[in-house]
C-alpha cells in the first residue's frame, strides 16, 4: 500500500491493529471499509435471483471484509481497497456455491447456452440472436430466457471464479506488478483482454449499455432499467445475457489456445 495516500491517523489504526490486533483500532477499519461491502453487494444483486436474500448475501460479503483485515498486510504495494473487494466477492461466491442453490439440471443447461454463444459467435463473428440461440439448442426462445434469468448468478460466478483464488489472493487480475509468469500465460492473459474487449463492442446496443452502466458507470439496477425505460427484471436478463457472451469469448480463447 503506498503509505502517501494514507491519513497519519489511518496508518495509526492500521499499525495498532496488525500489530496488537487492538479493539479500537479494528472498529474504525470496519467503519472506515464498511462502504465496500455495500457496494460489492449492489454488484452482485443485480444477478442474483429473488430468492436469495440480499441480507444473507451481505453477511458473506462482511465475513469477507474481516478476513481482508487479517490477512491484509500494509508493507505491500496495493491498495486495501482493491484487495479486500476481491476478499469479499470471494467470500461471497464460496458462500453461494456452497448452498448449492442452482439445480444441476440449470447447470447443465447454462453451459449447453454458453457453448452455442461460443460456436454461433466465432462462426459468425457477430452478436447472435435469441433466435439463432434458440434454434442452435433446438429449444423455444421462452425457455432459453427462462434458464437465463434462472441461472443469472451463474453467469456471473463462472467469470469471477477465474479471477479470485484463496492462495493467490487475486488470481489473474494480480493487482502486484509481477511478470514472473510464463510467456504462454501472459498470451493467454493479453488475448482473453483483447477478446472481451471486442466481445464488448460487438454486444447488441442494449446489452452494451447495461454493461457499460452497471460497471462504469456503477448505476443500479432500478437506475439502469429507468434510462434504458424498461424494467427491473429486463435489465436483470440484458445482463446475464451479455455475461454469457463474455464469458463464451473467453471460453472460447482458452479451447482455442
Amino acid at each position: 500500500m503506498n503509505n502517501n495516500k494514507l491519513s497519519k491517523e489511518e496508518l495509526h489504526y492500521w499499525g495498532n491493529w496488525q500489530k496488537m490486533r487492538d479493539p479500537q483500532a479494528g472498529e474504525y477499519l470496519v467503519e472506515r471499509y464498511l462502504p465496500l461491502v455495500d457496494y460489492v453487494v449492489q454488484r452482485f444483486m443485480i444477478s442474483l435471483p429473488k430468492t436469495v436474500e440480499k441480507d444473507d448475501i451481505r453477511s458473506l460479503a462482511y465475513e469477507g471484509l474481516l478476513d481482508a483485515f487479517d490477512k491484509f498486510n500494509i508493507e505491500r504495494d496495493l491498495m486495501f481497497e482493491t484487495y479486500a473487494s476481491w476478499r469479499i466477492k470471494g467470500a461471497i461466491i464460496d458462500g453461494l456455491r456452497h448452498s448449492d442453490w442452482l439445480p444441476r439440471s440449470v447447470r447443465e443447461k447454462v453451459k449447453k447456452i454458453e457453448k452455442a454463444y461460443a460456436v454461433l459467435e466465432q462462426q459468425n463473428n457477430y452478436s447472435v440472436t435469441d433466435e439463432e440461440v434458440s434454434d442452435y439448442l433446438g429449444i423455444t426462445k421462452a425457455e432459453l430466457n427462462r434458464t437465463v434469468s434462472e441461472a443469472a448468478l451463474s453467469t456471473m460466478t463462472s467469470i469471477d471464479e477465474s479471477t479470485y483464488n484463496e492462495h493467490n489472493q487475486v488470481g489473474k487480475y494480480n493487482m502486484v506488478n509481477d511478470h514472473s509468469g510464463s510467456p504462454e500465460r501472459y498470451l493467454t492473459e493479453q488475448m482473453t483482454k483483447e477478446s472481451l474487449t471486442h466481445a464488448i463492442e460487438r454486444l447488441p446496443e442494449k446489452e452494451k449499455i447495461t454493461i457499460s452502466l452497471c460497471y462504469f458507470e456503477d448505476l443500479k439496477l432500478t437506475e439502469i432499467a429507468e434510462v434504458l425505460n424498461v424494467s427491473v427484471s429486463r435489465v436483470s436478463q440484458l445482463h446475464s445475457k451479455a455475461m454469457l457472451r463474455l464469458r463464451a469469448s473467453v471460453l472460447a480463447i482458452h479451447e482455442n489456445y
